[in-house]
């Protein structure tokens, strides 16, 4: 049994202090200074606050329109989830089990579109939805339903690229069974590929959605008033007056609270491993 010296220990617990605060001293600044007025938020810093008020979490839903905002985060990011998850297994399937010609050329496809930063498709996706507008009167600029097809652009090839090596990671006998027992690819993919790549697939889900509701650039050029999502809208709390620093504050900690939470039940799935004795 081998026995850590004394002075790794002191090293770890002082590493380890360190990383951990430079990772809540944000969030302690965020959350106290989302409880004072916006006088003492200006004024000098200090780390204890001389007054403490939760108007700010009233403010914050009449300065803008921070519920619409957020119900349109929310739609958008698990609609880029849902159609990244399910595009990603089918396609990530294929490339692991199946041989067919462009195998190659489309894995190495998939991949290098990764190299390219995002704002290169900026222009290029505004002019195909205008077009795509003004030819058959379906509308992608300005709607939610664009920005869902916008996020899959970015989204898709790492959930595929991803999934790849997750299901190449199962046991080819577990699809042979299922296909001795009379189920079909698609059969022994939902059926058993599937509940056993769980936590693959979930881990694809968390980065959609994360990507989608983090996302700035795409969300502040191709929505309007009505489809802006939060990260646009947490702008709007700096006018001509001013920023409203206590109610940005405010609302970042009041939005982040679902995600966190949701990321806390899902997390078990990431760390799960389901493979494991899945062929005796």
């Amino acid at each position: 049994m081998l026995f850590e010296p004394r002075w790794f220990r002191w090293v770890r617990w002082v590493g380890l202090t360190f990383f951990a605060g430079l990772v809540l001293l944000p969030l302690y600044v965020m959350a106290t200074s989302a409880a004072k007025p916006l006088r003492d938020v200006q004024s000098d810093f200090r780390w204890l606050p001389s007054e403490l008020t939760l108007q700010p979490f009233v403010d914050i839903w009449r300065t803008i329109p921070l519920g619409r905002y957020f119900l349109n985060s929310v739609i958008v990011s698990s609609a880029a989830a849902l159609f990244s998850v399910l595009v990603a297994v089918f396609a990530a399937y294929a490339i692991s089990r199946f041989r067919f010609p462009g195998r190659g050329l489309f894995s190495v496809t998939v991949l290098s579109t990764q190299m390219f930063p995002g704002i290169l498709f900026l222009l290029p996706l505004f002019l195909i939805y205008v077009n795509i507008d003004q030819l058959t009167g379906i509308t992608l600029y300005g709607s939610r339903f664009g920005l869902v097809v916008t996020y899959l652009t970015f989204s898709l090839p790492f959930s595929i690229w991803m999934l790849v090596g997750y299901f190449n990671s199962i046991p080819r006998e577990l699809d042979e069974a299922a296909l001795v027992d009379g189920a079909g690819p698609v059969g022994a993919l939902l059926r058993v590929v599937v509940p056993v790549a769980l936590p693959g697939i979930v881990a694809v889900a968390i980065y959609a959605f994360v990507t989608a509701w983090s996302e700035v650039l795409f969300a502040s050029i191709m929505t309007t008033e009505q489809s802006r999502t939060l990260p646009v809208g947490l702008q709007l709390y700096s006018t001509q007056a001013g920023v409203y620093w206590n109610q940005v504050m405010a609302a970042s900690l009041v939005v982040s609270v679902p995600v966190a939470a949701g990321f806390l039940m899902l997390q078990r799935f990431l760390v799960q491993g389901l493979t494991a004795g899945a062929v005796k």
